[in-house]
């Protein structure tokens, strides 16, 4: 789909509304250039716009193709295609939704074909016209207008990124578990847009290091560069703090385990002393609970009940007891200074 298509001369829009292909493509040879914009076109489209401007197959194959970074190719022709990738931070859904421009370059025409809803270029349009004086300078002026608009798009995406990241680094560092699933979402988002805009510093480089914008547009162009350089460290540094962050939460989970662990040791370890307890008690009421003769005749008297079965009680819990006392002397370890501690060996006297 056509969105916009004016012809400038002399720094100045030549007429209102937008033009058709045709006339377009006709009025290159007039002076000044033609800045044709399209949003996701079609097959029959694109292939319209390569008979009228004279693109090459492989330049409109890529436009129609989504890249995971941005690149800039040059043909024989000199017609140059870059493709920048664009992102946008979607505050409801707390993501970022990137997009693609492709930008065919030459010195009578720009063609830009956006790909995504984060691709939007009015903006650079109406600023460039409120500008005659980059205008002028020719169809690279478009380029610098775009890149200044894309790049700028970065830094809200940045600040976005680092709300969520504080968030996250909140909780984690304040002893509680962060859901993980969340941070590896936050890093993969990170990663996404770092390949959005580490190879634009190549793209960009490359174009000043060859002089192929006007000597009157590098202070803009370099400008870009700058700002592109910032998001680029801010990004970095955020892939390394949620690499940081994901260490830390990990590790708050394991000590969390670990505190889960002990208590269930420690629960464990009560219920077996209480087996313990009630084994040697268990034995000897099931061993007076037998019905045999011996013990039916011999214990005819209260006197008599009372004590077989008392000390048949009370001397396995006494005999337990020592035994368990016993074991925790022996398994506590042994403090310099106190009973059992090997004296330290004496010293020589100094001279």
């Amino acid at each position: 789909m056509i969105v916009d298509c004016a012809h400038y001369r002399d720094g100045r829009r030549q007429h209102e509304g937008a033009m058709p292909l045709e006339e377009a493509a006709a009025r290159c040879a007039r002076g000044g250039f033609v800045w044709l914009g399209m949003f996701e076109p079609g097959a029959g489209e694109l292939e319209e716009v390569r008979e009228g401007f004279g693109l090459h197959e492989l330049a409109v194959e890529d436009a129609q193709a989504f890249h995971l970074r941005p690149k800039a190719e040059q043909y024989e022709d000199g017609t140059e295609l870059i493709i920048l990738r664009t992102a946008r931070y979607d505050d409801e859904r707390e993501e970022v939704d990137t997009g693609e421009i492709s930008i065919f370059l030459a010195e009578h025409f720009v063609i830009t074909v956006r790909q995504g809803v984060a691709s939007e270029l009015a903006g650079a349009r109406s600023r460039l016209e409120r500008r005659p004086e980059l205008l002028r300078a020719g169809s690279a002026s478009t380029l610098w207008g775009i890149l200044d608009q894309v790049v700028d798009g970065y830094a809200p995406v940045v600040a976005g990124l680092e709300r969520d990241i504080e968030e996250i680094e909140a909780t984690v560092f304040s002893g509680a578990v962060a859901p993980t699933e969340r941070i590896y979402f936050l890093r993969r988002e990170a990663t996404d847009f770092y390949r959005v805009v580490h190879p634009l510093l190549a793209v960009l480089g490359r174009r000043l290091q060859t002089g192929r914008s006007p000597a009157e547009l590098l202070p803009y162009f370099r400008d870009v560069h700058d700002h592109l350089l910032l998001v680029n460290e801010e990004v970095a540094a955020q892939r390394d703090l949620l690499t940081t962050v994901l260490e830390a939460n990990i590790a708050v989970i394991s000590v969390e385990q670990n505190k889960i662990t002990l208590r269930q040791s420690a629960t464990m370890e009560r219920l077996t002393i209480v087996a313990t307890v009630f084994l040697p008690l268990s034995f000897v009421v099931g061993f007076f609970g037998q019905n045999f003769e011996w013990l039916v005749s011999h214990i005819s008297g209260f006197t008599t009940f009372l004590v077989l079965t008392l000390c048949g009680l009370l001397l396995p819990c006494l005999l337990l007891t020592v035994w368990l006392r016993r074991r925790r002397r022996e398994d506590a370890p042994t403090v310099p200074g106190t009973a059992g501690a090997v004296p330290p060996a004496p010293t020589a006297p100094a001279g």
